[in-house]
Formats: C-alpha cells, sequence, structure tokens
C-alpha cells in the first residue's frame, strides 16, 4: 500500500511539473518572439542572383534587426514565382515589377508600402532599343519594314519588357501575340540585362526594357552604351513596390517602412538602381491595372 502511494505521488509530481514547464514555454513565446517563425521576402531579379547576394544578405540583416525577427530573403528566378509565392501565403512580402504587383493585390489584396528613387524620382520607362548600326531612329522607322525585325521582350510578367511595349505595338497594329505578329520573329528573353544584350550582340534587331536598368547597365559597363539607341519611351510609370500581405499588422508595416526609407547602403541601393526609397500605395499604380484590364490580364 505505502509503495503503490508512493508511485502515484511521483506520477502525480511528475505531471504538474510537466504541466508547468508547457505552461512557461507558451507564455514566454508572445513576450520574447523567440518562437515567431522568420519573415519571409521574395525578390524579383532586378540584377543576376550572384551580383543581388551581397546587397540582399545586408538588406536582410538590417530588416532583422528592426523587426526583431529573423528575416529571410529569397531572389526568385523569375518574376512568376514571385507573384505565385504571395497568391499562396508562402512569403509575407515580396519586391514585385508593377504589373506581378496588381496581379498580386487581384488574387490576395497585396499591399504597396515603399517603392525605390531613381535620381530622386519614383518613376521610370519603358524603352525599345536598337544596335546603333540600324538605320532606325524611331519607333516609326522600326516598323516601317516590321517583317524584316526580330524583336524581343524581356519577362512575360514584365511591365516594362513586356506590358507596356505590347500595348503600344498593338495599337500600332503590328503585335497581337507572340504568334501573331508582323515582325520576322518575336522572343521573350526572360530579363531586361539579356534583352540589352541580344541586342547589342545583334542577336535581335530590337527590344524592349526598363530604364532604370538599362542606366544601371550601361553605368556598371555590362553593356556598352556607344553600341545601343533608344528609339522609344513610354510614359512614365510607377517604380517598383515592396508589398506585404493583407494580414500584416500596421506595426510591422510602419516598422518596414521605416527601415526602408533610411537604407543609405550604396550597395543596396545600386542593387535596385535606386538613390533611396519612398513610400507608395496601391493608387499609385492604377495605371498600370487599367492597362493589365485591357490586356485581359486580371478582370476589371
Amino acid at each position: 500500500m505505502k509503495k503503490w502511494n508512493i508511485l502515484a505521488f511521483l506520477i502525480f509530481l511528475t505531471a504538474i511539473l510537466s504541466a508547468c514547464g508547457n505552461s512557461e514555454d507558451d507564455s514566454s513565446s508572445p513576450e520574447t518572439g523567440e518562437q515567431q517563425d522568420a519573415f519571409t521576402i521574395g525578390v524579383i531579379p532586378a540584377q543576376t542572383e550572384g551580383e543581388m547576394e551581397g546587397a540582399m544578405e545586408k538588406l536582410q540583416s538590417i530588416l532583422s534587426e528592426e523587426l526583431n525577427r529573423e528575416v529571410e530573403i529569397e531572389v526568385y528566378p523569375d518574376y512568376n514565382g514571385v507573384v505565385e509565392s504571395m497568391n499562396y501565403n508562402q512569403i509575407d512580402m515580396a519586391y514585385l515589377g508593377p504589373l506581378t504587383f496588381v496581379i498580386a493585390e487581384q488574387n490576395s489584396n497585396a499591399q504597396a508600402i515603399v517603392t525605390q528613387l531613381v535620381d530622386g524620382e519614383p518613376f521610370y520607362h519603358s524603352y525599345i532599343i536598337t544596335h546603333q548600326d540600324n538605320p532606325w531612329t524611331s519607333i516609326e522607322e522600326l516598323l516601317s519594314n516590321a517583317e524584316e525585325v526580330d524583336f524581343a521582350f524581356g519577362d512575360p510578367n514584365s511591365t516594362s519588357g513586356s506590358l507596356i511595349p505590347s500595348i503600344e505595338l498593338q495599337d500600332r497594329g503590328v503585335y497581337e501575340s507572340e504568334q501573331e505578329h508582323q515582325f520576322n520573329s518575336v522572343r521573350f528573353t526572360g530579363s531586361h540585362d539579356a534583352t540589352a544584350l541580344s541586342v547589342q550582340n545583334k542577336q535581335v534587331d530590337a527590344g524592349a526594357i526598363d530604364s532604370a536598368i538599362y542606366n544601371q547597365l550601361v553605368e556598371s559597363g555590362k553593356i556598352d552604351e556607344e553600341q545601343l539607341k533608344i528609339i522609344w519611351q513610354s510614359e512614365p510609370l510607377f517604380q517598383y513596390p515592396w508589398a506585404v500581405l493583407e494580414s500584416t499588422d500596421p506595426e510591422t508595416v510602419e516598422t518596414l517602412r521605416e527601415a526602408f526609407l533610411a537604407i543609405d547602403d550604396p550597395e543596396i541601393l545600386n542593387a535596385f538602381g535606386a538613390s533611396g526609397f519612398t513610400e507608395a500605395t496601391n493608387e499609385d499604380y492604377e495605371s498600370i491595372k487599367q492597362a493589365a484590364i485591357k490586356q485581359g490580364i486580371i478582370e476589371e
């Protein structure tokens, strides 16, 4: 009988201690934040992955410190991967092109919070470029013999590398789709730098590219400005947004916004061809949204 009492007491004592331990673990987590999952960010490729690696490590460190939470940043190989990850709540924040942002806005109510400044302005353009050896000095001259032109877009989900120039070419009656057009050929290179190099190396006759990235490629010496010329420029486009999920709490949004606005590290800024960051809202991308609706990419 005594042995049974001792055994029962030990079992009871073990249960009490275990419950107390679990209770302490549960209560400490919200106070310390140690049990929080990492805050994950997906980034479209503004430069090649290797060139962005150092900048993303620095940005990750800054945001981790400001949020007091582990931050993980992944550079995706293409635009679509980022928007799909945001749509399925696989990431908490994304650096998107304007077109991929309005897709994410429609599918997951993404919220734009900041964008980059280039030479102090939050705008860029879509360019159509050609080689200096070609005779064309305007888009009209280029299209006068469209059947002889090999044309390149960038990523199919790029605003300046696909959406805006494709609308311009549609309005001029020479392009409907990759399969239906009046050019000799149409291809998608997958990135702005690939388009620029394709034009410079005469693999294509002309191509569409982001103006800020074009200037950045020239400044870094990756392309030779003397071999290229700009023959068309779009209206101003609002710069690429950094967007969060709709469920992100206001305190986190404000901390992120303030952290970006304070960034002055040249390596981080250069990765995005930026001179700084500024606030952004969904309303800033209304013109891109309307263009995407016109193309049937999203519904009104």
